[in-house]
Formats: structure tokens, sequence, C-alpha cells
């Protein structure tokens, strides 16, 4: 086959090919003697699988499943995928979680004396797993002026009040809409003032992404199987 044919089925350039080819995505490419690439129906499936899989889960996973595909370690690669599909569940989760809790008396509680035993104030790794996001990323944060928690007197160590959790899920969820600080820290400013529509709306933008991806993850996965069943056709013949 030619890359334009398969280029021209999958509405993409033939670079894009040439950059999957570059990147170990796809069995090795043979070259006639003018220097053309032969490519084969078994590329072909390689390059629909890498399509369907990127709308789903993202070139990042796509470059590390496809190696494992051609070296013949399908359970590891199947592992990838189902982690992928774990943690999208995960982050449906929190920001559900932060829908719950924009309302302050929601927040109090969220975290009532049952679970926390009457405490005022958390660590910054009881505030990472409840937010689902590494202590870095709170760290960080904090840096950039978008949270100020306390310091424990005796310690030293940083402690998080219920308010400051508050922010963390809504700095968690804004940044996976629009990646942007300065947004961030728009829709902090407009939830000081009792604005939390924007928020919620940007929240219920996020949940509807991640039943977008959902979706795409299905038909990734549907196209990953035809793409092994093409592998094992062709290692029967």
């Amino acid at each position: 086959m030619k890359g334009i044919e398969i280029a021209n089925k999958l509405n993409i350039s033939t670079s894009a090919l040439r950059h999957y080819e570059s990147w170990g995505l796809v069995p090795k490419v043979e070259r006639a003697k003018n220097g053309y690439r032969i490519y084969t129906k078994e590329h072909e499936a390689y390059f629909q699988c890498i399509r369907a899989l990127n709308a789903g889960f993202g070139m990042d996973l796509v470059k590390k499943v496809m190696p494992l595909i051609i070296n013949k370690k399908i359970h590891d690669a199947l592992w990838l995928i189902n982690k992928a599909q774990v943690d999208l569940y995960t982050e449906k989760e929190t920001v559900q979680k932060t829908v719950k809790i924009l309302d302050s008396k929601e927040l109090t509680e969220f975290y009532s004396i049952r679970k926390f035993h009457d405490k005022n104030y958390f660590t910054i790794g009881e505030v990472a797993n409840e937010a689902n996001v590494s202590a870095s990323s709170i760290r960080h944060w904090e840096k950039e002026g978008l949270i100020k928690p306390e310091r424990h007197k005796e310690s030293g160590f940083r402690i998080y009040s219920p308010y400051d959790i508050r922010r963390v899920f809504i700095i968690r969820t804004v940044q996976r809409v629009v990646y942007s600080l300065d947004i961030v820290r728009e829709v902090l400013a407009d939830i000081e003032k009792n604005n939390i529509v924007r928020m919620k709306e940007m929240a219920l933008q996020s949940l509807q992404y991640i039943d977008y991806a959902l979706i795409e993850q299905v038909r990734g996965i549907a196209s990953l199987q035809n793409l092994l069943e093409a592998v094992s056709k062709k290692e029967e013949v």
C-alpha cells in the first residue's frame, strides 16, 4: 500500500505516518528499490489503532502501548490501557466531588467530625489524597500564591484548613479544563465573591469531556482488538 492511501483513509498527512514510524509505533517499514516505503495491511491496522487510541488515551500512552504490541508484550499493553481507564474514572469522581463541595455548607458536611475526628486542619498528604493530586502540585500552587496554608507553630509543617482544601479542589478542576493559572486566579476571585456559577460550569464542562473521553476509549479498545486479530492472523500464516 502507498502511504497516501492510508493517510487519506485516516484523514491525516503522510508526514504524520512518518512521525509514527520514527517514534517506533509501527513495525519496521520496508522500502522498494526506488526508495518508497512499502506499507502492508498490518501497518494500516497499526496506524488506525494509533489514531483511535490517541483520541481517548492521548499520545503519551500510545507511545508506551504500541511498542509493547510490536514486541508481543500484549498483556503489559492491556494493563496500561486498563490503568488509564481506572484513572479516568478516578478523575470523574474527583470532579463530581468538587461540584458537591463548592458550597461551604456541603464542604463542612463533607469534612465531617466523624471522618476527621474533629480536626480543624489537615496535612499536605491528607489534602493530596482527598483531591487526588500530588503534594508537589499543591506546593506549586502555594508558590504561585493560589493557596496560603498556615504553618504549625511547633513543627513548622504546612497545615490546611477546610477553606484551603476547597481551593485545592477548585484549582485542580479548573486547571484540568483551561490549564492557565491566570484563569484559575480569575475563577478563585469569582468564588471569593460567592460567584460559583462559573466554577460549576467549568466543572460540568470537565465532566462532559470525561464522558467524551470514555466513548473514545471504548472506540480505541475496539480498534486495538482489530489490530491484535490482524497480528494474530499474520502469525498463523
